[in-house]
């Protein structure tokens, strides 16, 4: 009998809906404890996809995250904070199986085409500078599993974050990250510990990505869009620091002229 991956194995607990709140709280609680140190385990594997990731974006290429359900929608979550954040456009591209519908709603049979991912990477045209990062707890998506293989043979990097040693899509990627947190406290809800693994390895591969690309100075974004009264008054404060600036009011007409903190730091010491 084929052995069980261990993302369908059965929890450690049972009876849940005998369990009191607390005792399903503390249960989850105890469960999510154990998802850092797993993620642990993978650095080297993460360390090695970043650094091929920044190699190629410094010739220009993106990052595309792909997955179906949970996964696809993590790698959207990711992808989307990378403009706000650090300022910076159409590098991390995050694609679901179903399109943009199945953000919110699940679509039919939608992860099961392994032709589909690459079909959707088409409209970008993708190029050999170009990484495509397959997001499958599983590991056994098709629509992930067929993108990475095919984005390998076409010369793209590949990579794969998966909660499952020994998957298919780790054997298709050139640089498998493989974060196996144990089965789920409800069995085969992947939504839950996977997830939470797999939001942090992304956490992980664009902020890395970011800070070595340059987006980053001491520990402050430098690029941030200044796209609410928060970021501007965080922007603000950061200009007085970098430059030492105790008029709150100046500091802030220098951010809203220039645009970027970078910017107006820049054109602070230029004088």
């Amino acid at each position: 009998m084929k052995e069980t991956r261990t993302t369908e194995q059965a929890s450690h607990y049972d009876h849940l809906e005998m369990m009191s709140t607390a005792e399903i709280l503390h249960g989850m609680n105890a469960e999510d404890r154990t998802v850092p140190v797993a993620v642990a385990e993978a650095i080297p594997s993460i360390e090695k996809l970043v650094n091929g990731i920044v190699e190629r974006m410094r010739k220009g290429g993106r990052v595309f995250y792909l997955g179906a359900g949970t996964s696809g929608r993590l790698g959207i979550v990711d992808a989307s904070e990378i403009p706000p954040t650090y300022g910076v456009k159409d590098k991390f591209i995050g694609l679901i199986a179903g399109g943009d519908k199945a953000i919110r709603n699940a679509v039919e049979a939608a992860e099961d085409d392994p032709n589909g991912g690459w079909a959707d990477m088409a409209p970008f045209n993708p190029t050999v500078n170009d990484i495509v990062i397959g997001i499958a707890a599983s590991g056994t998506t098709p629509y992930v599993v067929g993108t990475v293989k095919k984005a390998r043979e076409e010369g793209l990097l590949t990579g794969c974050i998966t909660c499952n040693h020994g998957s298919p899509v780790a054997a298709e990627a050139e640089i498998p990250v493989e974060v196996v947190v144990g089965p789920e406290f409800v069995t085969g809800s992947t939504r839950m510990k996977s997830g939470t693994a797999q939001k942090l390895v992304l956490n992980m591969i664009s902020t890395s990505t970011m800070i070595l690309m340059g987006h980053v100075k001491g520990n402050k974004m430098m690029d941030m869009q200044l796209t609410n009264i928060k970021l501007v008054g965080r922007g603000t404060r950061m200009i007085m620091e970098e430059t030492g600036i105790t008029d709150a009011e100046l500091a802030k007409e220098m951010l809203l002229r220039y645009g970027s903190v970078r910017d107006a730091v820049n054109a602070y010491h230029k004088k």
